[in-house]
């Protein structure tokens, strides 16, 4: 039996993070009970709401204690770049028995004493500099730069993004790994308990979903302006946008966005569902004619995982790890271009139930074959990693 220990990931500011933990921590229970103990460890900061869904999973161990709280990661940072380690993390760490440690956006030093797997979700800071704070961008890359020199194992969610990495940072060659995540089917979803959830949202017949955070990158404005677009071409198209409404690097952008609807009068065209509940997205996006995700850099996106795994029609910005994700399942537009955009929404057709039902039911099929190889991919590189001599 292996001990992975396993930190807080995201939260409230970043739920796709937050996600992305619990669901790999479920599929290790379901898929690698015999052979993966995940050990969740918890800042006493972190409310019972965010812990108790990995507390209810058979085979998870949480711990909670102060040294991994919040307002400590800066103290806990410069001990370890000070000392080789922050030694009471360590000291935690070697009581738990842990065998591998698993980093984001932290780093527990050159001398942890403990193999540990570094994952890098992306290289957005070195595409789209002008996002990030000076403080932000050489935050983000000096601790990418950090894990590389430690000799951390790499774990990156997609071959775009190892080629950014091998590019960026050279000296990582070798020591990367792609293991792209996958979420796993909900169950077959009725179209009418479907459509009950969007008419709880009071949301029209046809629609199209938009469940992104609120952040600068995932270019809402591109979505207005094609909107726009079609009303002058006579199109009425309503848009149904989910998500964060805070953007922590920029927190004038949702502000902006909801200016920009009220100015162009598309309150009606481009609805703001808010933050909804997590079971609440795979009916919408089912009931949906599409689901629908503009942004200008992904790593691997959460919400096209999700969508293929409801079998709902993709419209994706032409990105290469869009394309790499979702393949033929997908139509692509110019992340740029807002006419490409309304060409592309105009094309959109509704969805009868029938077609619902049989998509579903092949997205079922191959979403499970994507869990499976996202597992055996993180377990190899799992008993890799422990095998690395330090």
């Amino acid at each position: 039996m292996i001990k992975i220990g396993f930190t807080m990931i995201g939260g409230r500011n970043w739920t796709g993070g937050y996600n992305y933990l619990l669901n790999l921590v479920t599929l290790l229970t379901r898929y690698r009970k015999d052979e993966i103990c995940p050990v969740i460890f918890f800042g006493t900061d972190v409310g019972e709401d965010e812990v108790a869904p990995f507390a209810s999973l058979d085979g998870v161990t949480v711990i909670r204690h102060p040294l991994f709280n919040r307002s400590r990661s800066l103290r806990s940072l410069i001990l370890s770049l000070a000392t080789g380690t922050d030694r009471g993390i360590r000291a935690v760490f070697n009581k738990h028995q842990i065998d591998v440690v698993f980093e984001v956006a932290q780093f527990f030093g050159f001398r942890l004493g403990l193999p540990a797997i570094a994952w890098f979700p992306d290289f957005q800071h070195r595409y789209l500099p002008h996002l990030f704070s000076r403080f932000g961008y050489w935050k983000r890359d000096i601790g990418f730069r950090l894990q590389i020199m430690a000799h951390r194992s790499i774990m990156l969610s997609s071959e775009d993004s190892k080629r950014s990495c091998e590019h960026f940072y050279p000296t990582a060659r070798g020591r990367t790994h792609v293991v792209r995540f996958a979420v796993p089917p909900k169950g077959k979803i009725d179209y009418s308990v479907a459509r009950a959830i969007a008419d709880k949202y009071r949301l029209p017949e046809h629609y199209v979903f938009l469940p992104n955070q609120f952040w600068k990158h995932k270019n809402h404005l591109l979505v207005l302006e094609a909107l726009k677009i079609l009303r002058e071409r006579g199109l009425e198209l309503t848009i149904a946008a989910s998500g964060n409404q805070s953007d922590p690097r920029d927190p004038t952008y949702f502000p902006s966005v909801k200016a920009a609807i009220a100015e162009a009068g598309l309150d009606q065209s481009f609805r703001l569902l808010g933050l909804i509940p997590y079971q609440d997205l795979a009916p919408l996006g089912t009931a949906s004619m599409g689901l629908l995700n503009p942004s200008l850099f992904e790593g691997w996106s959460t919400t096209v995982e999700e969508a293929l795994s409801w079998g709902v029609p993709l419209i994706l910005s032409d990105l290469d790890v869009n394309r790499e994700q979702a393949g033929e399942a997908a139509t692509y537009f110019n992340r740029y271009d807002a006419h490409s955009l309304a060409d592309t929404l105009a094309s959109v057709r509704p969805r009868t139930a029938s077609t619902i039902a049989t998509s579903g039911d092949l997205a079922q099929a191959m979403s499970n074959e994507r869990v499976l190889r996202f597992v055996s991919d993180f377990t190899s590189l799992v008993r890799r990693a422990r095998s690395q001599v330090l």
